[in-house]
């Protein structure tokens, strides 16, 4: 965890950035509540699940802790839409208009305003979710329409590959795509591109150094899953 945190910084110091300003997700999908109490007690505050039903046991079992906050990282079927409810800080894996409708539904009848990025797949890998960049504006123009999402930014999922300095290139081009948007959409109430989420265990600090300052990290703390 320690080691993680120390990563950060130093990919923080190679592009100027205070490591406050990078968001570590603790991805504890697949571990009990007890593991995510274990992390949370070494001052770890944000964690990631990818199942709705299993993630919302958890999310109930440790409410009680301070200053805890969740974010659906994973695929998001319509007929669970109802386990987001207010249970998590952000969801970022919408990926087209059925499932921001579903949710901006959803959080009407609670009274709630859900912050969301758009999962952005980039290089159109067919085993991978996500839209594609042809329609991503489509998408972003559909939330904006939406009084009950508030859009953070992106999400990206890079290609499985051995070498991590392999995805560099993706991630910088995910940044520059970042950036189009935060400039196309800087004048609307209900969007504004904060967050880029991108870098995982294996890679986060090459992400960080081409303009992630939102990370997904999960073996590297939870170890290894079953």
């Amino acid at each position: 965890m320690l080691k993680v945190y120390e990563n950060i910084q130093k990919a923080s110091i190679v592009v100027g950035k205070e490591p406050e300003e990078i968001i570590l997700v603790a991805v504890s999908k697949t571990f009990p509540s007890e593991y995510i109490k274990i992390v949370y007690e070494l001052g770890q505050r944000v964690f990631g699940e990818n199942r709705l039903k299993d993630a919302v046991n958890k999310i109930q079992e440790l409410r009680y802790l301070e200053n805890i906050k969740f974010h659906m990282i994973g695929h998001i079927q319509s007929n669970k839409v109802r386990y987001i409810k207010d249970n998590f800080a952000l969801v970022e894996s919408v990926d087209r208009t059925e499932i921001a409708d579903a949710i901006g539904k959803n959080s009407k009848e609670i009274n709630y305003i859900q912050d969301i990025l758009i999962q952005v797949n980039l290089v159109g890998e067919e085993q991978k979710t996500g839209v594609s960049p042809e329609d991503l504006y489509r998408l972003i123009d559909y939330i904006a329409q939406t009084r009950r999402l508030n859009l953070k930014g992106l999400m990206f999922i890079p290609p499985f590959t051995r070498d991590p300095e392999d995805n560099r290139m993706n991630f910088r081009n995910m940044s520059k795509l970042f950036t189009i948007c935060q400039n196309k959409y800087s004048n609307i109430d209900n969007v504004s591109f904060d967050y880029l989420s991108m870098g995982m265990s294996a890679d986060y600090q090459i992400a960080i150094e081409e303009g992630s300052n939102m990370v997904r990290v999960g073996t590297k703390i939870f170890g290894s899953r079953n």
